[in-house]
């Protein structure tokens, strides 16, 4: 068994690679079969995120990931109850989570890195590393209307194309964020976004996931604005394996030319340095943000959710010439405008709201959010086009038949 775990054909960043196509496969697969299935039966697990899934090297013509689906969907069924498998995966590739009967491996949901990218250079104009990528307020357009931005283009990070076609899956297939334990904890110092941008823009951000068509992932003290670092840690009794890890961090941190040295990942200060301090979210503009992120759950489940095909449900676009991003939702009577405005200064735009009287669910620049305050109204009549002035960095909701 042991012999069998590896294979010796393929490699990946952390080694030898499992073995899931070779001599001596079928126990290795069954091994994870059944850890998985210990897991989700005896604890009462409701999901399980498979790391790094582009890290698996299967040929065969039953891939593990789709035999995983099979065995823990079929759980599910005997245990009566909902059991979700959600992916990370480098590869953009909508098999994931299409149906087995559409020629997908039937997961239920997988993380969109490319979301995260959308949002996070517009709101920080870093460009290095897998960054390049993006940058444009189109990349954002994109990742809302269709979940992935590459989508077969050309990536010159990767100096190839990337991705296939995501347009068509049902929404709740893809989880988006703003912040995870990647991508803080694989910065050189572990910033989070609140050391990186301002108040305002945390709010931005904060409603771009939150009100967004996709399944929301918040990352721990995120919610109240949390500054502590979270910066890689490990605690290894084997030397040479903390010298590997050591060795890995800063191989990795390369294309970003940080030109910095990353914390040691072996120190006590770089784990104590990323406790969350609960006391931040009493007082001041984190309770504030505190309170937002409530206010944006609430709202959420009020929207109007999008339909399987989601067809003429969900779009999203630019204000010519503008820094913002709108996003329409439609469904039944009801209907839905979110404006994300990305600039620095106030802007005046024209946003595509259809004749009727539209209300003002949310605006991120009110003082109740700590905010500088806003110029709109609590509601708007529209019939023909109307000009509307969004505060910097601020976002909007206006609903139609009053959500």
């Amino acid at each position: 068994m042991l012999r069998a775990l590896f294979s010796d054909r393929y490699s990946g960043p952390w080694g030898p690679a499992l073995n899931f196509d070779g001599p001596g496969s079928d126990e290795v697969r069954d091994f994870f079969f059944q850890n998985a299935l210990y897991f989700l039966r005896d604890f009462h697990i409701d999901a399980l995120r498979l790391d790094a899934i582009h890290g698996i090297y299967d040929f065969s013509a039953r891939p593990f990931l789709l035999e995983l689906a099979e065995v823990v969907h079929e759980l599910a069924n005997d245990l009566g109850r909902h059991i979700y498998l959600i992916a990370e995966s480098d590869l953009n590739d909508a098999r994931i989570v299409r149906p087995r009967e559409q020629g997908g491996y039937g997961l239920d949901a997988q993380w969109s890195d490319d979301f995260h990218h959308s949002l996070h250079t517009l709101l920080t104009g870093e460009r290095k590393g897998y960054y390049r990528d993006f940058g444009e307020m189109e990349d954002l357009v994109r990742a809302f209307g269709n979940g992935s931005v590459y989508c077969g283009q050309r990536s010159a990070f990767r100096g190839r194309r990337h991705g296939n076609c995501s347009r068509g899956i049902p929404t709740d297939r893809f989880v988006v964020f703003a912040q995870n334990h990647d991508q803080v904890g694989n910065r050189m110092g572990g910033e989070r976004l609140s050391a990186l941008v301002s108040f305002e823009q945390l709010k931005l951000a904060a409603a771009a996931v939150l009100l967004s068509p996709y399944v929301p992932l918040l990352f721990m003290g995120e919610e109240f604005g949390e500054v502590a670092p979270f910066a890689y840690f490990i605690s290894h009794s084997d030397e040479a394996l903390v010298e590997a890890v050591r060795r890995g961090r800063r191989r990795e941190f390369a294309p970003f030319a940080w030109g910095a040295e990353p914390p040691d990942p072996q120190a006590e200060l770089t784990f104590r340095r990323a406790k969350l301090d609960h006391g931040l979210r009493q007082g001041g503009k984190n309770a504030a943000l505190r309170d937002f992120y409530r206010t944006l759950i609430a709202l959420r489940r009020r929207l109007p959710r999008p339909g399987e095909e989601r067809t003429g449900e969900i779009e999203a676009g630019r204000v010519a010439g503008r820094d913002v991003l709108w996003v329409c939702r439609k469904r039944d009577s009801t209907e839905t405008l979110l404006a994300l405005n990305f600039a620095a200064d106030k802007v005046s735009c024209v946003l595509p709201l259809e004749a009727g009287q539209w209300e003002k669910l949310l605006d991120s620049a009110e003082e109740r959010w700590a905010g500088p305050g806003s110029p709109l109204a609590s509601s708007i009549f529209c019939q023909g086009t109307v000009e509307i002035s969004l505060p910097p960095f601020s976002a909007v909701l206006f609903s139609r038949s009053g959500v």
